[in-house]
Order: structure tokens, then C-alpha cells, then sequence
């Protein structure tokens, strides 16, 4: 099974995230349970067996996505590591996020 891992970018994302849902519903505890289910959903999609998730070689080598509620968690399999690149709202440009950052 592949390590779980969370490069910074992904991390800065949920915090982005956390911040976001705290701000709009007023409760952190709101803000804290979506982002632990967020997080145990990473969690689940790398102990699938296999490669999951749908290729997005537009957005480089390797690059792989899954929605998950409102959002769209962008990894890679790289080794034995499942690695979580970015987490994007579902409404965002992903393409042009990763256009302008290569």
C-alpha cells in the first residue's frame, strides 16, 4: 500500500480550506470535521490497490484526480508514496493554476 503523503502545497490548501469554512459557517468545529474527512478521504484513496483516480496528464507527469464533495484532490504515485499535490474547490480553473506554475 502506498505511504499517504501531503506535499506543502496541498497542506496550505487545507489550511486555505479550514480558514474558509470557519470564516463562512462561523464554527470551527464545522471547519475541523471537513477537514479531518477531507484528510481520512486522502487517506482512503491511497490504501485502494492499484492506480485510481482520473489521469490529468495536461497537468503533468503522473498528475491523477478524484472529487471529492466540492472539491478536487490533485496527486501523483511517485515510488511507494500516494502524494497529494493540491486541493482545489470544484468551481476553480484548475488548468490554468497548473499552466501558469510550469
Amino acid at each position: 500500500m502506498p505511504q499517504l503523503r501531503f506535499l506543502q502545497s496541498a497542506k496550505a490548501d487545507i489550511g486555505q480550506i479550514f480558514r474558509f469554512l470557519t470564516r463562512e459557517s462561523g464554527n470551527r468545529g464545522i471547519a475541523r470535521n471537513f477537514t479531518n474527512k477531507l484528510i481520512q478521504k486522502c487517506s482512503d484513496l491511497a490504501s485502494l490497490p492499484g492506480h485510481i483516480g482520473r489521469p490529468r496528464p495536461e497537468l503533468g507527469d503522473g498528475i491523477r484526480s478524484f472529487a471529492y464533495n466540492n472539491y478536487v484532490i490533485i496527486f501523483r504515485y511517485v515510488g511507494d508514496d500516494f502524494e497529494v499535490v493540491k486541493i482545489f474547490e470544484g468551481h476553480r480553473d484548475i488548468d490554468a493554476h497548473f499552466n501558469t506554475q510550469h
